[in-house]
């Protein structure tokens, strides 16, 4: 959170795009694609909770 940066949050990590303002959701589908995390896998193995969908 505090050391990956990401492109896609304009060169920031998930932490500063978050204090910045940024949606969670937006914050959290910019990490999971770029751990390559499967859209299956991308919040738990809660069936009945999928990940939002990303904006």
């Amino acid at each position: 959170m505090r050391e990956q940066v990401l492109t896609r949050l304009e060169g920031r990590t998930p932490a500063e795009a978050l204090e910045a303002g940024v949606e969670p959701r937006v914050v959290w589908h910019a990490l999971c694609d770029a751990l390559d995390v499967p859209d299956s896998q991308r919040w738990g193995h809660d069936t009945r909770r999928p990940a939002p969908p990303a904006r």
